[in-house]
């Protein structure tokens, strides 16, 4: 039987995966922040960074109750996300641009969150998969209503 501190090789593939995602969104947040001058865009988005930062960890500590080694660098895939990023800021795109971007970046962190728990839904590690879960979709309903406002007042 699977506990907190024997993991299976899915469960510990799918923490790591996990463990890159919060990564790669708290880069892109650290960019999009860089980007604004827009003081509720930037209240949210590092208070959302935060939350990341905080789930990253607590994916690492797993990872480390079983005595393996995580990753925590971002992916190569979230750095092309943040180039096109500062790219569209670059040609004018704006908050809104800004904060769609971070709206983007949240859909693929639920997704993510998502996936795991279709694919591990008895893992000992649900109730974790589970609070992040609702932690991520949450703030990704913030972003997109903050995204919303943005636009209906442009």
């Amino acid at each position: 039987m699977e506990t907190k501190t024997t993991l299976d090789a899915d469960t510990l593939d799918m923490i790591q995966d996990l463990i890159q995602i919060n990564v790669d969104s708290r880069d892109g947040l650290r960019d999009a922040v860089a980007q604004t001058e827009n003081s509720a865009v930037t209240h949210l988005l590092k208070e959302v960074e935060t939350e990341r930062v905080k789930q990253a960890e607590d994916l690492v500590a797993l990872m480390e109750n079983n005595h393996e080694h995580a990753r925590t660098s971002g992916s190569t895939a979230a750095a092309v996300h943040r180039a096109w990023m500062d790219i569209r800021s670059a040609v004018g795109g704006g908050d809104v641009a800004i904060i769609s971007e971070a709206e983007r970046g949240e859909d693929k962190i639920v997704e993510a969150y998502e996936n795991a728990m279709k694919k591990n839904p008895a893992s000992a590690v649900s109730d974790v998969i589970h609070r992040h879960y609702r932690a991520v979709k949450s703030a990704h309903d913030r972003v997109r209503n903050l995204r919303d406002q943005l636009a209906n007042a442009s």
